[in-house]
């Protein structure tokens, strides 16, 4: 790199900035392979997430939100112990700083609903009791994602979702 020249910089940023137009593709493809697994739930990973960000539209949740309920499991197969790390740095440069540190930390306040945890680890979520965003984790997690496994909920299509998720993933990055 310390021989590039103004113009190979040049050339690089204009790839980055190609590449940036296609992720709003790039991730709802990612979404529809998560059609393929199910995660040993009774519904796929991808009917997991419709659910999820259906029931956050429904709520009446903003756009940050719903986008947070598609993509919170976005990591599951690629990073299965920092899922929730890997899908918050994917939506941080799009969403409010709030939204991505749930995303980031839900794992941690799912463990709550694991009855086969011991009470100590289901109750990890506690370390971050202080913290300003804790109550909008438990709420994420107990109005929205916890229950989002039922095979009987009428859930929303991905092409429901394109449309915001084509909105989001194209505004100036950090800019919320």
């Amino acid at each position: 790199m310390k021989n590039g020249t103004v113009e190979d910089y040049k050339i690089i940023a204009a790839n980055d900035d190609e590449t940036a137009k296609e992720l709003p593709d790039k991730l709802i493809g990612h979404l529809k392979e998560m059609a393929k697994d199910d995660g040993a739930y009774k519904i796929s990973r991808l009917d997991h997430v419709l659910q999820c960000a259906t029931r956050a539209h429904r709520d009446g949740a903003d756009a940050d939100w719903i986008i947070a309920g598609l993509f919170h499991d976005i990591g599951d197969v690629l990073a299965p112990y920092t899922h929730g790390q890997v899908a918050a740095e994917i939506i941080r440069p799009f969403v409010k700083e709030e939204v991505a540190w749930v995303v980031r930390n839900h794992g941690s306040f799912q463990m709550f609903y694991n009855k086969s945890l011991s009470e100590e680890a289901r109750n990890t979520r506690d370390k971050f009791k202080d913290h300003k965003f804790y109550q909008l984790a438990v709420d994420f997690c107990e109005k929205w994602d916890q229950n989002s496994f039922d095979p009987n909920y009428k859930t929303e299509t991905l092409d429901f979702f394109i449309p915001l998720i084509r909105e989001v993933f194209t505004r100036i990055p950090f800019s919320q």
